[in-house]
């Protein structure tokens, strides 16, 4: 399995949301590929704990 370099940001946010961490565990790896890119257009701390939330969407 590939491994990812979450960044800090997306996994400050990720520990703060247990459930968007799970999904996010359960996700392959192009899923999670997809939302670390995703991570790079953030802009606030406020954008990014949108964006965890949105994984349980």
């Amino acid at each position: 399995m590939k491994k990812f370099e979450l960044p800090i940001g997306f996994a400050m946010a990720l520990a703060m949301n247990e459930a968007a961490m799970a999904k996010f565990e359960r996700m392959n790896e192009s899923e999670k590929e997809a939302v670390i890119k995703r991570t790079h257009n953030v802009n606030s701390k406020d954008e990014m704990r949108m964006l965890v939330d949105s994984l349980l969407k």
